[in-house]
């Protein structure tokens, strides 16, 4: 026999975030993304949620030392090509996650989740100030919705001139580049992606569809997934959110509530066409 050469590794992307025992959304959403868009992906759990598609019931975040440990292990042997953050439930969760990621060269894609699909909330007490001070200043970019942009900033956001300051005001927090996302206003949904001269509209089209969990985790990890790809920050957002976009036309029901968004889509529809 043969021997076949083996193939290189593909891009490591690395996620730091909370489970989701439903798998629509956190570690389940980041790993199918990253597996459709071609890059190995790795995990950091930080908390454990029981959750379905009617809501969240419960979340546990796991100790420090057990987050530490988990990125000193994928860190010290693996490494990692991007790194992707999700929900950090605590100060104590993002000091231990920040310790570890000023160490790190790779960019940071820092979705702030703040809340859930179906409202409820996700953060102790402190822990947004905690994200504005040490982990915003690590980011290539944030990837707030409208409520956790205006969680962070303090502003009201009604309309696209608001989404553009409360962009500069994160901006002015550290990150590299702030993507503020605007499915929520009424009328055609625009998101906007910022930076300390520029900003970029990225337009997109309205789809009729409840099944939307997990759409911001995608979204993060699909950005992070094409960095370690070796786009720069606007391909990257771009690919991203068309990528997005079809997972989100391709939605299913799941449950008696909001079903996820297809991670699987441009798979689904290759093997269709052969």
């Amino acid at each position: 026999m043969v021997p076949h050469p083996r193939p290189p590794a593909p891009p490591r992307v690395l996620a730091i975030a909370g489970s989701d025992s439903g798998g629509g959304a956190g570690i389940q959403a980041d790993l199918k993304t990253m597996l459709a868009l071609g890059v190995h992906g790795m995990t950091v759990i930080c908390a454990v949620t029981a959750q379905n598609s009617v809501g969240v019931q419960g979340y546990w975040e796991l100790p420090p030392e057990a987050v530490r440990a988990q990125l000193d292990s994928v860190l010290g042997d693996i490494g990692t090509q991007a790194v992707k953050t999700g929900m950090l439930a605590s100060p104590v969760l993002v000091a231990a996650v920040c310790d570890e990621l000023a160490e790190v060269a790779a960019p940071v894609v820092v979705d702030p989740v703040a809340i859930s699909k179906h409202g409820d909330r996700l953060l102790s007490d402190g822990t947004l100030e905690m994200v504005r001070d040490r982990l915003l200043p690590l980011a290539t970019i944030v990837t707030p919705n409208l409520l956790e942009a205006e969680l962070l900033t303090g502003q009201a956001i009604s309309d696209e001139a608001g989404m553009l300051e409360a962009a500069r005001t994160i901006i002015a927090m550290g990150p590299q580049w702030v993507l503020v996302k605007g499915g929520h206003l009424a009328g055609s949904p625009v998101d906007l992606l910022v930076d300390g001269s520029r900003v970029i509209r990225f337009p997109g089209e309205r789809i009729d569809t409840v099944h939307t969990h997990g759409t911001g985790c995608t979204l993060a990890s699909a950005i992070a997934s094409r960095l370690a790809l070796g786009d720069d920050v606007p391909a990257a957002v771009k690919a991203a959110k068309e990528y997005v976009t079809g997972a989100i036309a391709a939605g299913f029901p799941l449950g008696a509530g909001i079903g996820p968004v297809d991670h699987g889509w441009q798979l689904r529809t290759a093997a269709a066409s052969r």
